[in-house]
């Protein structure tokens, strides 16, 4: 068997523990965990190197968190938005929510 530039493949023995600590994590196959724990096609397939498979699986054994981090809300965008908003007729406002399948009553 040839080696890929990458190194090694990861033993039968790897993938296999890899398997089990992804199905404890609620997952029932590489391909299901791929954009959690972002892998690459190959590896969703299940062909990994050993050295991948090393990194992996320290990562699932010590508990990292595995989801990539959700970027942080643009405070500033939000905040042009809310004036642009503030600028607006109540009308044009209402409108656009009821557009949008919301319902809308008038402040008494």
């Amino acid at each position: 068997m040839a080696l890929s530039p990458s190194g090694p493949p990861a033993t039968p023995r790897q993938v296999q523990y890899l398997k089990s600590l992804l199905e404890k994590a609620g997952y029932d196959s590489f391909r299901e965990a791929r954009r959690t724990y972002s892998l690459t096609q190959k590896q969703a397939a299940g062909k990994f190197t050993k050295q991948e498979a090393s990194a992996l699986i320290d990562r699932l054994a010590n508990g990292e968190p595995v989801e990539p981090a959700e970027p942080e809300p643009d405070t500033g965008m939000a905040e042009s938005q809310a004036l642009v908003l503030r600028g607006m007729p109540a009308s044009l406002l209402a409108d656009e929510l009821v557009r949008r399948g919301w319902s809308v009553t008038a402040p008494e």
